[in-house]
């Protein structure tokens, strides 16, 4: 009984908070929803062009975040009833299986000449532009989670902040294979993403739904 006692009591003290910063978390979300679309939509048809597996991590990526940032803004809005658990825990898995993509992408693109990727100056220009925004964004999000003691948006506001960093590895790689021609460091700076991609979801699947948390 106290233990219900006590969820309850969490459940209330998050509804409370979410309604006084509703307008402000959705309104982040509709922009992270929009440029998410922007941003994936572009880095993917960039990557498949020029071969970029760098880039093509980086556009799935986006997409994937696009599903977390929709859940947030679902939950927050009051749209639907949404099960973060199960929907972050959905997110690490494609987030795990978009990490052996990159291993097995990099290695055929290392491998094999056929395979190596050409200059994308369309993807430069949207990681440069996503180096810019979503350290920004991740700001605002991690305020609003501590005020609404939000798990899951706190979990977004690390993806938009991981999406920073994997921009400005994707742009290292695609920036010294347009300049220099070196085309093996699309698929290095590829490798190098494994590692935050693994981190994402793995923090992913350890989320708990808001009404669990209460810090």
């Amino acid at each position: 009984m106290l233990e219900l006692k006590l969820v309850s009591t969490q459940s209330r003290h998050f509804e409370e908070h979410a309604a006084e910063y509703q307008k402000q978390i959705t309104s982040l979300q509709l922009i992270t929803i929009g440029w998410m679309c922007v941003e994936a939509g572009i880095a993917i048809a960039a990557a498949m062009r020029a071969r970029s597996v760098a880039l093509l991590a980086f556009g799935a990526d986006s997409a994937i975040e696009l599903l977390s940032a929709t859940v947030v803004f679902l939950r927050f809005r009051n749209i639907a009833r949404v099960n973060e658990k199960r929907a972050a825990r959905i997110t690490g898995i494609l987030l795990f299986a978009l990490a052996a993509f990159i291993l097995a992408s990099s290695a055929a693109a290392l491998a094999s000449a056929g395979f190596r990727p050409e200059p994308s100056y369309l993807g430069i220009a949207v990681l440069v532009a996503a180096a810019a925004l979503m350290p920004w964004l991740s700001r605002q999000k991690r305020k609003l989670a501590l005020k609404t003691s939000s798990g899951s948006l706190k979990a977004d506001a690390v993806q938009s902040s991981m999406c920073a960093y994997m921009a400005w590895i994707a742009l290292g790689g695609l920036i010294l294979n347009a300049v220099f021609k070196v085309s093996w460091a699309d698929p290095a700076a590829a490798l190098l993403l494994v590692p935050i991609v693994v981190r994402e979801g793995w923090e992913g699947m350890q989320v708990r739904s808001c009404a669990d948390c209460n810090s």
